[in-house]
């Protein structure tokens, strides 16, 4: 019998269906792997913004994690939007025991729309009790300023901050440079297992679709992961993948707002 390469996303669901627990499935599956999930908290969202959050209970939470890890199995976990200090605490009891070496932690604070998205009492939570047991945190230019307490103000900034934050943490980091106004873009990766900076260039595509490029781009990197590749592979095609999301879905229009990438592009 075949096997599927398994990847859980821990994420708030966007009703809206461009980000969240929504974006992670379809990207995880045009990735190539399957797709399970356990859902933080549902958002009311549609491209406009967030217009309500309300989280799940942590019994739920737990128990999803649990259902899925016991019986299906996961070869990479992806966790986005936690919400509050008792679902990070929550996330990090339920995965400790299981060891599991692929989990990647995109740290979302805030929406394209700007709306807070995790309570500030999380922030010490997430920097002290889950990103000790994941392997690379993926934090766009604002996340990054808030983990590490100090401004990232340009492109040259970014392999310093992202080793500081690597180093400190004793994690990989994958710093998103998108909030930077340059045309040439370059995230820089910041491998701590090698101790390494890989530069990930592309141009800058004039579009209002990048709702949900952070959990595209987290659970592509999950997804690659499971399926072998070592980090800084598993970067670069997370890196291609999300770059032509970002060109296909541009040729579009959805709502009224920040519309989504094309997630099925490559299919």
């Amino acid at each position: 019998m075949k096997t599927y390469k398994r990847v859980l996303t821990i994420a708030g669901s966007d009703s809206g269906g461009g980000a969240g627990i929504q974006a992670d499935i379809k990207t995880i599956s045009a990735c190539g792997c399957y797709a399970a999930s356990a859902i933080t908290a549902i958002t009311v969202q549609n491209t406009l913004g967030v217009q309500g959050v309300e989280r799940i209970s942590i019994p739920t939470i737990e128990g999803q994690i649990k259902a899925v890890i016991d019986d299906i199995g996961v070869d990479a976990v992806k966790i986005g939007m936690l919400f509050d200090e008792q679902v990070v605490h929550a996330v990090q009891r339920s995965l400790a025991p299981y060891h599991i070496r692929n989990i990647v932690l995109d740290p979302v604070m805030v929406s394209t729309s700007g709306h807070r998205l995790i309570e500030e009492g999380a922030i010490a939570s997430l920097i002290h009790d889950l990103i000790p047991i994941v392997r690379i945190i993926t934090p766009n230019i604002p996340e990054a300023n808030i983990l590490l307490g100090e401004s990232i103000d340009h492109q040259s900034d970014l392999p310093q901050a992202a080793r500081a934050l690597g180093q400190t943490n004793h994690v990989s980091v994958l710093l998103k440079a998108g909030h930077l106004a340059d045309d040439q873009l370059t995230d820089i990766l910041y491998d701590n297992e090698q101790d390494k900076i890989i530069e990930l260039p592309s141009i800058r595509v004039q579009t209002n679709n990048t709702h949900g490029t952070g959990c595209t781009l987290s659970s592509a990197l999950a997804a690659y992961l499971a399926q072998g590749l070592s980090l800084p592979d598993a970067t670069i095609a997370a890196k291609q993948y999300i770059n032509q999301a970002i060109i296909a879905g541009a040729e579009y229009k959805i709502g009224h707002g920040f519309g989504p990438v094309a997630h099925f592009n490559n299919l």
